[in-house]
């Protein structure tokens, strides 16, 4: 059993939270794998660490909770207890509340009012599907001339331009060995933070504002969107900060990092060929007799 508080406890340089920190960064541990290895919730982990025990069911659980963290980074748990009491002594008050101690948040479950809306919504959703396509109720009736129907001479109509691929998709991130990472949007909510074993995967939500990734090792990373892998999302070795990874952030960085097609050369115009002159033929010679006669006059 621990001691009361003493004289040494005032004489701690930090707090229960702050020492417990140092120690887990010490070690190089994840937070997420101090709540595996102690089966103590996130959320009360982060509490103790902030030094924020408002959220704590008790002072006794508060202890319970300090004690399994220093066990797991191995630090002084009965000193850090007795620390803990001292800092608290003053922030817990009496009072009748238990609360169940789960390793993981309870699952909201809808209620019935809303479980029996959403199902009577359904029904006249499937029986108006049924009249309009099964009858002609709103259509006109029968009487309707019948629509006009394309000759063979007219000519084919050109076929529809193609619908272009939206932005969004579903992202996937499966490990190829042992990694730690966290997934947040953009105000900051953490969406997802563990070390992922080998082929475990994770599908970021589609809905998810501005998702982003903080990871050590990016390598470790296969990262692909509707099933199509894309470039990791860092250099091998290089831990990796507030990258998008949506969809839409994804396919874009994919198309910004390809290389651009090489245009086509021009065909050079052909020069038309020149015509060669024909040389020019001396004037034939005149016979010496012929010559002679003209020279005189």
């Amino acid at each position: 059993m621990d001691g009361e508080p003493g004289d040494n406890a005032t004489l701690l340089p930090a707090k229960v939270g702050d020492r417990l920190r140092e120690a887990r960064m010490a070690h190089g541990m994840a937070l997420s794998e101090i709540a595996a290895r102690t089966r103590v919730p996130l959320r009360h982990l982060e509490a103790i660490e902030t030094s924020d025990y408002s959220g704590l069911p008790s002072p006794t659980y508060a202890v319970g909770f300090v004690r399994a963290y220093a066990r797991a980074v191995g630090a002084d748990e009965v000193a850090l207890a007795r620390a803990l009491r001292a800092e608290t002594a003053s922030s817990f008050a009496e009072r009748p509340v238990y609360e169940r101690y789960d390793p993981q948040d309870p699952v909201r479950e809808p209620s019935s009012a809303l479980v029996w809306i959403g199902g009577i919504v359904a029904a006249l959703l499937v029986i108006g599907v049924g009249i309009w396509y099964g009858t002609d109720w709103f259509r006109g009736g029968s009487d309707a001339p019948p629509e006009p129907q394309p000759t063979a001479s007219a000519s084919a109509a050109p076929s529809a331009a193609t619908t272009p691929t939206p932005a969004g998709g579903q992202v996937t991130l499966t490990a190829t060995e042992p990694v730690w990472l966290r997934i947040y949007d953009a105000t900051g909510t953490r969406l997802f933070e563990k070390e992922m074993a080998a082929g475990e995967r994770y599908d970021v939500p589609a809905d998810a504002n501005g998702p982003m990734i903080n990871v050590g090792r990016p390598e470790s990373l296969q990262v692909s969107v509707n099933g199509s892998n894309v470039a990791p999302l860092g250099p091998a070795g290089r831990a990796v900060k507030d990258v998008p990874i949506s969809a839409a952030a994804l396919l874009a960085r994919a198309t910004a990092a390809a290389p651009p097609s090489p245009a086509a050369n021009p065909s050079p115009t052909p020069r038309p060929a020149a015509t060669a002159t024909p040389p020019s033929r001396p004037a034939p010679a005149l016979p010496p007799a012929f010559a002679n006669n003209v020279a005189e006059p």
